[in-house]
C-alpha cells in the first residue's frame, strides 16, 4: 500500500475499553442511590434501552458533543423508570463519568512500540477521535502521545462527528495528504471503517478483544481492507 499516513481512532483501537463496563455499573449503582431507587439494576437495564435509542437518534446528526448524549442518554433511562433528576444530580452524573471513563482507560500493550516504530519509519501520524475535547487533550498527555503524533483531532474541534465527512476532510487538510495515503485505523464499523472508506482510505478494523464498539447505532457499514487484534500487526501490514 502506498501509505503516508496513520490515523487512528482512540478508544477501542489505541486504548482499551476493558474497564469501562465496570466502572460504569457502579457509577449507575451510585446514581441508583442517590435517586432513592431500591433496585439499581432496574436503573441499569433502563439505560442499556436508552443508550441504544440515544445512540439510534444521534446518529442522525452531523455533530454532537458526547457530554449531551450522555445526559440524554441517562435523561432517557430515568423516564422509563418514570423518575426525574435534578439539574445538581445530572451534573454531579455527567462529571463522574467523564472522571470514570478518563480513569480507567488504558493504553493498549503495543500501543507505544508500534507508535514508534511507524513514526521511525517516517509516517505521518495523528488520532482522529468521536471524543470531547476534555477527554481527548488529557488522554494524549497523560500517556505522553504527543511525542509520536503530527496532530490529534476530537469531534468537538471539527465540529463534526464521524462518519461525516467533514471530519475526515478537516484531517486530511491538517496532514497534507490525500485520502489514498492514509492508513485509517478503528474499532467501529460504523464510525470509522464506513466514513474513512467513503474519502477512499484504506481500512483496517482492530478488534478490542471480545469488547464489542461502543455507541453503534446498528446502521450498515461497509467491511474493512484488513482486521487485525494487536497493533503490532500494522508494522507487518504496511
Amino acid at each position: 500500500m502506498p501509505i503516508r499516513g496513520v490515523f487512528f481512532d482512540l478508544g477501542g483501537t489505541l486504548y482499551s475499553y476493558r474497564h469501562v463496563a465496570r466502572e460504569h455499573a457502579g457509577l449507575l449503582t451510585s446514581a441508583a442511590g442517590r435517586l432513592g431507587l431500591t433496585d439499581p439494576k432496574a436503573l441499569k437495564r433502563a439505560y442499556a434501552a436508552a443508550m441504544q435509542e440515544t445512540t439510534a437518534r444521534y446518529a442522525d446528526m452531523d455533530y454532537y458533543l458526547h457530554r449531551d448524549l450522555f445526559r440524554d442518554a441517562l435523561l432517557r433511562s430515568l423516564e422509563l423508570l418514570e423518575t426525574r433528576a435534578d439539574a445538581a444530580l445530572v451534573d454531579w452524573y455527567l462529571e463522574q463519568h467523564r472522571d470514570a471513563v478518563f480513569g480507567c482507560l488504558e493504553l493498549k500493550d503495543d500501543c507505544i512500540a508500534t507508535l514508534g516504530e511507524l513514526r521511525d519509519r517516517g509516517l505521518y501520524l495523528s488520532i482522529v477521535s468521536n471524543i470531547d475535547d476534555d477527554m481527548l487533550d488529557p488522554l494524549v498527555v497523560r500517556e505522553g502521545l504527543d511525542h509520536y503524533l503530527q496532530h490529534w483531532t476530537s469531534s468537538e474541534e471539527a465540529r463534526s462527528c464521524k462518519p461525516h465527512r467533514r471530519f475526515f476532510e478537516l484531517c486530511l487538510e491538517k496532514s497534507g495528504l490525500k485520502a489514498a495515503d492514509v492508513l485509517f485505523v478503528g474499532d467501529s464499523p460504523e464510525h470509522d471503517i464506513a466514513g474513512a472508506a467513503a474519502l477512499g482510505m484504506h481500512t483496517v478494523l482492530i478488534v478490542d478483544g471480545e469488547l464489542p464498539p461502543p455507541l453503534q447505532s446498528g446502521r450498515a457499514a461497509v467491511a474493512a481492507h484488513h482486521t487485525i487484534r494487536q497493533l503490532g500487526e500494522l508494522t507487518r501490514l504496511l
